[in-house]
């Protein structure tokens, strides 16, 4: 981080910069994003205590760290303009006057062990100065630019010592104008008040702990007639306030309650008090890339970037096992072969461990890193285990397995009675082959669409090679070549190439419950495309019986006897849905088809789902990818489904059958980040 002297960070507020820095003598950080009507400052969050200090002082630095305020520069880092103190409130106070900035005493102890000189004073008395030049300069900017300004003033304290159940938030009033912030007040209290932490009840108050009598209320108040400071002390629950550990989960939960919290209050404020009066709570967040940002997800791409999921779990010996299968009448258990794993999984999961998540300031950003981390190193156990045992147990922990619902939504499609016209005509991959080449044209996608004899279904998505693969041995209905190429065009080709575009990769290599997603928004897409018809559906739902016989038996043999004689296959399908369910020793991931479009169809129901297609995307990240496409940190997706907008009718029986399967319960259902190929069937 750059070092600006207290001239320099004056004269680039004055012309209205953008920048981050360190004060030239390390007392203070100021951060500005951009030029919003909304400061957060943490005044005791700094530690620092110069050497030459040491000799003087009677407490020793564990005393001091108690009565500092740590993590409160945390709390409050996703907002754009921070002014965060470096040094120990027991050099000098900030929020104490000039005079009295200096302790003699704190909390019953003596500070000093002898008296400081006047030399040692004076230095930590300009610094006290420096810090409110440079906060006046930005309040008189702000004022200036907007006509108001508000001033969020966070501290921590400690509970421990205090009687009684004391608030999480504690908000001190004495010195503002509640006749004319009061509303403004009022709505921080209702925003802290809502914050969620896990197993920790949280309340927000008025002045049952502290009163905001501090001092940089009272001198923006001297000063400053049209600027609110908001004093907070939020309750030390998120660290042992005896030894200064966080417990960085619920510190994590914090930081995200706040920042949503301070951008809704601030925006509140912009709108009753500033020129700004149409204020978004999003328009007080940055909209410029935090570095970290960039520098965690290009070095995840790059460790990542070549974990291709399938290219490990497909049988490379597909056809010669199939001859063999029917060759002795089914009385064969095939013997799958794999392609090792090019990877070291050990120093692979080491170097994601080793990224530096923790610098990214934004919570909901880093916590989206972290559970893409945790995923792909899920994703390695998946993959080192593939054509073992112990594989089933690990695709169980990562893609979890069909519940009573699903289940029960399976049986439901299945008793429904066929209609619609007889069985159509079938041509070879090599006319759909050509078919989906001028689709991809007629959409501008630049893509390529090539034949393989290495598939498990009919056709793939590469994401790395952009390719859609064609299985050469697969023949295809007009309605099935119509259904794929919306599947596979419309949905996976179409995330991959978003994604492409995306200033993040991690869109890419693809978010927690991908797959799901992946696979809803496609089926979604052949059902608003009018190409979905009850056979396709019942072929989802025998998916979904499939992965039950599997993990029931454990027999490719008896799941193909299944498939066969109770559930009246052919010999082909019946074969091609047990390799699907038993490759690699028991991929339940085909389950998750109808589950993802029950749950597409429910989202799509309530609110625009557009943001899910910029990449490989969760359902259970749609409200951050539409706040980072808002604040303008990632794109809005090009290719995004027609049928979304204006979907095409489809029969009064397939609507009552598609909107009959209910949402399920996801529980237990792992991370499946880093999926990189996406297949139908």
């Amino acid at each position: 981080m750059q070092k600006l002297s207290e001239r320099r960070i004056l004269e680039l507020i004055a012309a209205g910069e953008t920048f981050e820095c360190e004060s030239s003598d390390g007392a203070f950080i100021l951060k500005i994003d951009d030029y919003t009507p909304a400061i957060c400052t943490a005044i005791h969050d700094g530690h620092n205590f110069r050497s030459s200090l040491e000799s003087y002082c009677a407490l020793t630095e564990e005393e001091r760290l108690y009565e500092e305020d740590p993590f409160t520069a945390e709390l409050i880092d996703a907002m754009p303009i921070t002014l965060i103190g470096r040094d120990s409130r027991y050099e000098y106070d900030l929020n104490r006057p000039v005079a009295t900035c200096i302790y003699k005493k704190a909390w019953g102890k003596n500070v000093w062990n002898k008296p400081l000189s006047s030399a040692q004073r004076k230095l930590s008395v300009s610094k006290h100065k420096a810090f409110y030049a440079v906060l006046d300069a930005l309040v008189a900017k702000l004022e200036k630019r907007f006509g108001a300004c508000v001033v969020f003033d966070v501290h921590s304290y400690n509970h421990k010592r205090r009687d009684g159940d004391p608030p999480t938030f504690n908000l001190g009033t004495e010195q503002i104008d509640l006749d004319r912030w009061g509303p403004v007040v009022d709505r921080f209290k209702r925003g802290l008040g809502r914050i969620a932490l896990t197993n920790t009840p949280v309340r927000a108050a008025y002045d049952e702990v502290f009163y905001g009598r501090g001092y940089l209320i009272a001198h923006v108040n001297s000063r400053f007639e049209n600027t609110l400071v908001l004093p907070c002390e939020v309750k030390k629950v998120f660290m042992d306030e005896l030894t200064g550990e966080p417990y960085r989960l619920l510190l994590n939960e914090l930081k995200e309650g706040m920042k949503h919290s301070l951008s809704d209050t601030g925006a509140f404020f912009s709108r009753r008090h500033t020129r700004k009066s149409r204020t978004r709570r999003l328009d007080m967040l940055s909209s410029q890339m935090d570095p970290a940002i960039t520098a965690v997800d290009r070095e995840l791409h790059r460790l990542a970037r070549g974990l291709e999921t399938l290219h490990y779990i497909n049988p490379v010996n597909i056809q010669q096992e199939k001859r063999r299968f029917f060759a002795r009448k089914g009385n064969y258990q095939p013997q799958f072969k794999y392609k090792p794993l090019a990877i070291d999984p050990y120093a692979f999961r080491e170097k994601l461990y080793r990224l530096p998540v923790d610098t990214i300031r934004d919570p909901g950003v880093q916590q989206m890193y972290c559970q893409v981390i945790d995923g792909l190193s899920s994703k390695i156990d998946l993959l080192v285990s593939a054509g073992s045992p112990q594989f089933v147990y690990s695709s169980l922990k990562y893609y979890g397995e069909p519940s009573l619902e699903d289940e029960a939504n399976a049986r439901f499609l299945l008793h429904a009675a066929s209609h619609g016209p007889a069985s159509e005509v079938e041509i070879g991959a090599d006319q759909a082959a050509e078919y989906f080449r001028q689709r991809a044209a007629d959409w501008g996608m630049n893509c390529k669409v090539e034949l393989s004899g290495k598939l498990v279904a009919s056709a793939m998505v590469s994401n790395s090679k952009r390719t859609l693969y064609v299985n050469k041995h697969a023949r295809f209905t007009e309605t099935e070549m119509a259904a794929l190429t919306h599947h596979e065009l419309g949905v996976h080709m179409a995330t991959t190439l978003n994604a492409a575009m995306q200033p993040l990769k991690v869109f890419s290599l693809g978010l927690p419950g991908n797959t799901m997603t992946q696979e809803g928004l496609a089926i979604l897409n052949e059902y608003h495309s009018g190409n979905m018809s009850l056979e396709r559906l019942k072929g989802l739902a025998l998916r979904v019986l499939a992965v039950k016989e599997m993990l029931k038996y454990g027999d490719f043999r008896h799941t193909y006897s299944y498939l066969l004689e109770e559930k009246k296959m052919s010999e082909g399908g019946a074969f091609k849905l047990a390799v699907r369910v038993h490759r690699s020793g028991g991929f339940t991931k085909d389950y998750l088809y109808l589950r993802g479009v029950s749950e597409a169809l429910r989202l799509h129901k309530s609110c625009d789902i557009s943001s899910l297609y910029v990449g490989k995307t969760g359902f259970d990240y749609l409200p951050i990818l539409n706040e980072l496409i808002a604040r303008e940190i990632i794109h809005q997706p090009v290719f995004v489904p027609e049928g979304l907008s204006n979907p095409e009718p489809v029969s009064d029986i397939l609507d009552y059958l598609v909107s009959s399967i209910k949402p399920t319960t996801r529980v237990g259902l792992m991370a499946d980040a880093g999926t990189r190929n996406t297949e139908v069937a």
